[in-house]
């Protein structure tokens, strides 16, 4: 029970209890349900379908339910018949049309004196009728916050790249520097970069494996014999790289012995999978290295895959609108695509004319189109272990890019593709 049940306090005009008793013909005070015998007690409506206080259609016509006055915790407001109209209350508008109610006109005073707002159960009387009525105390509310309108709307973000570009630019010139002066400089120093960056990508590699699937591949003969197969590579070409991976998937399956055998079969499975994915594609820049123009071939290669991803990232960021794999890397899209082949077919036709001896400017189209193609591939490739594995970046090593593994991964399919072609179009020099 909650107080709205009960009657009105004593106002002006109430036939109440006195210091000489009831009057005669009062009705007892208390709640309606009380005095069933009540000759002016008037039947609740019951109005189905009315929100509840507080919702977005919240209706305040005084009908039998929590959105009606009776339960409002705001002050109680007269408001004339005239001003608002019961459309949809059929039985109020019959009460006012008939002018009657149960044998008592709506001008008798004695009913009018009698009744009160929460006892009305809807009806609201005019202020005249009443005229020493009192609405009850106001209980005081929180207004609702307003707009303020000093404070313009915020504006529409601006598209966002998805990544920080001082960083990745930063991180980028740094590391164009030192391949640079590696290349350039003594051939030997940049075979040990590229063998410390397979390491540092194996160690990436096995860690999330471990991390997310619980697959143990084995860190230490995959190094070893990761950064043996980049020299093999460079010292013995095609042959020494093929026996330097056979001999570290050996060792892999070796190794793992000294383990409990649960789990074996994974773990050295991910074990070989690595030693490819990683050291072995890697071996085929070492080899571009062993021509007279060696160097130029490498840079040729490493310009054409960056120029590809300048313009997927760059075409894409900005006209993209069609997936191009979806449930792979949601953020590739085919415009994209079609930047990176339009940037790396340019790039190729330059790099086939100006830096390759006996190179063409056709030969440098086929070149930049095959790198877009198997740069794409790659990254895909990665975002599909990334998608398995349940991460974004493969590390934190480099900011604005990710990990080693994550500058990588259109690098490395990239690199037998580009030493192949080369091989056909210019010989092994």
């Amino acid at each position: 029970m909650n107080e709205s049940s009960w009657g009105a306090p004593p106002q002006a005009g109430y036939w109440g209890p006195s210091d000489q008793g009831p009057a005669q013909g009062a009705v007892p005070a208390g709640p309606a349900y009380d005095a069933p015998e009540a000759q002016h007690t008037r039947p609740v409506p019951v109005v189905p379908g009315l929100p509840a206080y507080g919702g977005d259609q919240d209706d305040d016509r005084g009908a039998a339910s929590s959105s009606g006055p009776l339960f409002r915790d705001g002050p109680f407001q007269h408001q004339p018949f005239h001003d608002q109209p019961f459309q949809d209350e059929p039985f109020r508008d019959q009460a006012f049309q008939d002018q009657s109610f149960q044998g008592h006109s709506f001008q008798d005073q004695s009913f009018r004196d009698r009744s009160s707002p929460d006892q009305t159960y809807g009806h609201q009387p005019y202020r005249d009728e009443i005229p020493s009525a009192q609405p009850p105390a106001a209980v005081p509310q929180k207004p609702e916050p307003m707009p303020d309108a000093s404070h313009p709307a915020p504006a529409p973000q601006k598209k966002s790249a998805g990544r920080d570009l001082g960083a990745a630019i930063g991180v980028g010139v740094g590391l164009g520097a030192v391949i640079i002066a590696s290349l350039f400089v003594v051939k030997a120093v940049f075979v040990g970069v590229v063998a410390v960056a397979v390491v540092v990508g194996l160690w990436e590699l096995t860690s999330r494996l471990q991390e997310r699937k619980e697959i143990k591949a084995p860190l230490v003969p995959l190094a070893v014999g990761g950064a043996a197969m980049v020299v093999a590579g460079y010292v013995s070409g095609a042959e020494g790289a093929w026996v330097a991976m056979a001999l570290t998937s050996l060792a892999v399956l070796v190794w793992r012995m000294t383990e409990p055998p649960e789990g074996y079969l994974k773990d050295v499975t991910a074990g070989v999978f690595a030693a490819f994915y990683v050291p072995f594609l890697a071996t085929f820049v070492a080899m571009m290295l062993t021509a007279d123009d060696g160097p130029w071939r490498v840079l040729t290669f490493l310009l054409l895959t960056v120029v590809s991803d300048t313009g997927a990232y760059a075409v894409g960021w900005r006209f993209g609108k069609n997936k191009l794999a979806p449930r792979i890397s949601p953020g590739k899209t085919r415009e994209g695509l079609l930047g990176a082949v339009s940037f790396a077919m340019v790039a190729g036709a330059l790099c086939m004319q100006f830096l390759i001896d006996g190179g063409a400017w056709w030969q440098g189209l086929l070149l930049g189109l095959a790198v877009a193609a198997s740069a794409t591939l790659g990254d895909l490739g990665e975002s599909m272990i990334k998608r398995d594995l349940g991460i974004k970046d493969m590390g934190t090593l480099l900011p604005g890019h990710g990990g080693i593994m994550d500058r990588l991964d259109s690098l490395l399919p990239t690199a037998p593709v580009v030493w192949l072609l080369l091989v056909i179009f210019v010989g092994a020099g």
